[in-house]
């Protein structure tokens, strides 16, 4: 299954890098983060391209007409419902991942991943169990999923910046710290930026300081 994208062209013309934002639940590819590429795109290498796909499933959250996408049911709010619905969608993101790179003639360290809540889940947990390592990973207002098994299960270490609000009501602000536990003790190089008053959402700060960690991991990988 290929995912329905959203994409900024490269300033240059030539796609030799790419960010693959990954919305939350109920958003879609056209969304609110398809902007935050728009805003980092002059910041970033003119040959960045931005994407951001669809993600699989119709919202089943509300009227079948309202157009939303999800990447699992949150219907339940369990670790156990979650980590099920993160592993049934990680096939859908690795396929999306490859056919980005085969398209685009891309290696994984020449791809950020930035996620915001249900797309940081599907970031760290899908990344990390990829043969190799993409260029980095942004996550917003989410959290680590089966982090207990990531120790055993992962196969690459990128870097990964974690971003929360302390006001955050939908995904709570803890779970940052317990993402950045399971992080550090699966030996995953990790920053955790507190944004305070922050509720679910991006905020100034987190704006910026995601843009200086995909301008350093670019760097790094060139």
């Amino acid at each position: 299954m290929t995912l329905n994208d959203y994409t900024i062209p490269p300033l240059n013309g030539k796609t030799s890098r790419a960010v693959i934002f990954l919305h939350g639940l109920g958003d879609r590819g056209d969304g609110g983060l398809l902007s935050l590429g728009q805003m980092w795109q002059p910041a970033l290498p003119p040959d960045t391209e931005c994407l951001c796909p669809d993600a699989p499933f119709e919202f089943d959250m509300a009227p079948p007409d309202f157009g939303g996408r999800q990447w699992f049911s949150l219907q339940n709010f369990t670790a156990d419902s979650i980590a099920a619905g993160v592993k049934s969608a990680a096939p859908h993101l690795n396929a999306y991942i490859d056919h980005v790179m085969a398209t685009r003639g891309l290696r994984p360290a020449q791809i950020l991943l930035v996620g915001f809540s249900q797309g940081t889940m599907m970031a760290l947990y899908t990344a990390l169990r990829r043969a190799e390592g993409v260029a980095g990973i942004i996550g917003y207002s989410g959290l680590l999923v089966a982090g207990d098994s990531l120790p055993q299960e992962k196969r690459c270490a990128p870097p990964v910046l974690l971003v929360h609000g302390t006001a955050d009501d939908v995904v709570p602000f803890r779970g940052m710290a317990e993402a950045e536990q399971g992080l550090r003790h699966a030996h995953i190089a990790v920053e955790a930026i507190a944004c305070p008053g922050a509720p679910h959402t991006i905020d100034e700060r987190g704006l910026a300081v995601g843009l200086q960690f995909a301008q350093r991991c670019f760097a790094a990988g060139a």
